[in-house]
């Protein structure tokens, strides 16, 4: 059974710091680009920055540039994405994503507010 369990998200003061970080299981983890999306609300999902299995790392938002930092871990089966400096902006539901050829998972999603 495939699963994508995403933890570290809540509420953060602008210019705070979270670290999401997704356990994964149920497949060949090693094989699959690994991302995170997110979701304001009111808006579509869309993503943020992927990994893909050879470590090639593409951030989808310059506004994310030189803030948030995705990895990888194939040993622990954990994708994680750092975010350093967070705006309001950033508020969303996080998302884990794995996808590779038509297979494509989801975690359930963390909610990240920022907020003073």
């Amino acid at each position: 059974q495939v699963q994508l369990v995403e933890s570290g998200g809540g509420l953060v003061q602008p210019g705070g710091s979270l670290r999401l970080s997704c356990a994964a299981s149920g497949f060949t983890f090693s094989n699959y680009a690994m991302s995170w999306y997110r979701q304001a609300p009111g808006k579509e999902r869309e993503p943020v920055a992927t990994i893909d299995a050879f470590g090639t790392i593409t951030y989808n938002f310059d506004s994310v540039k030189g803030r948030f930092t995705i990895s990888r871990d194939n040993a622990k089966n954990v994708v994680d994405l750092q975010m350093n400096s967070l705006k309001p902006e950033d508020t969303a539901v996080y998302y884990c994503n794995a996808q590779r050829l038509f297979r494509n998972y989801w975690g359930q999603g963390t909610q990240v507010t920022v907020s003073s």
